[in-house]
């Protein structure tokens, strides 16, 4: 059985971590699996959307415990190769121009809470608990402090990777990790919300929102300058800025199709 479930819908895709009698922590295959999906989904050009969940009680309570005593009995090199494998998912998450929709409950902890970071909309129930639990092992959450640290307010993000604290999903919130929490309900129809909006948005505008982003977030005045011009530029002259302006001026909906095939 797979550690993940893939289904397709009209225009996105979603994601659910499948191991819920264990949280949905993470073991190698979990990590190869999301890696290729993530690359996956940013190659296929009909998507415009990824949802990313867990199934059962948690999204996921990080480290696999049995993965985690096995890397005791493990090299520097063999770890070594471990964490890159690892960082590599969350790279290819990070680097998928397709919005990441996150839908958070129950448990959040250590490589979850990496999970979370890499979300560019992450929705949380409520009552959702957050942990950076690595210090209680006596280790360091380094691969994923580079995702949270992009996402995260440094000063509480440090204090809590410190303190080892679980914190709930409105102080989460106010660091800047998550965007929304409420009640089940209302977590869920914030998420259908956001993907109604980005529905009726340029597929490929929505792409390069993210790519630009990412690309200025730590550009020079300069390089910002040129990179905004030129992109603003292309997207008046493409076939899909250019229906985007007719349709608004003529007031009508815009003639771009969402669906994606069924390539299953």
């Amino acid at each position: 059985m797979s550690d993940i479930i893939v289904k397709k819908e009209k225009f996105y895709y979603t994601v659910k971590l499948n191991r819920p009698e264990k949280h949905n922590a993470f073991t190698p295959e979990t990590i190869s699996e999301l890696t290729e999906f993530f690359k996956m989904a940013d190659k296929d050009k009909f998507a415009g959307a990824i949802v990313l969940s867990g199934e059962g009680k948690s999204f996921c309570a990080g480290g696999d415990l049995e993965w985690m005593k096995s890397a005791v009995d493990h090299t520097l090199k063999e770890n070594m190769a471990d964490s890159k494998k690892l960082f590599e998912m969350y790279e290819a998450a990070a680097n998928c121009t397709l919005p990441v929709i996150g839908y958070l409950h129950g448990s959040v902890f250590g490589g979850g809470v990496g999970l979370a970071a890499i979300c560019d909309i992450a929705v949380a129930e409520f009552d959702t608990r957050f942990c950076f639990s690595e210090v209680k092992l006596g280790l360091v959450p380094a691969v994923i402090s580079s995702f949270v640290l992009k996402k995260m307010n440094m000063n509480k993000a440090k204090e809590l990777m410190l303190t080892g604290e679980v914190f709930e999903a409105p102080e989460a919130m106010a660091a800047g990790l998550i965007e929304f929490s409420g009640r089940e309900l209302e977590a869920k129809a914030y998420v259908e919300s956001v993907l109604n909006n980005i529905g009726k948005n340029g597929r490929e505008a929505t792409r390069e929102v993210k790519r630009l982003i990412s690309q200025l977030r730590f550009s020079d005045e300069k390089s910002t300058k040129e990179e905004s011009i030129k992109v603003i530029s292309e997207r008046r002259v493409s076939a899909e800025g250019q229906e985007g302006i007719k349709s608004f001026l003529e007031k009508r909906k815009p003639a771009w199709a969402w669906s994606m095939p069924d390539n299953e």
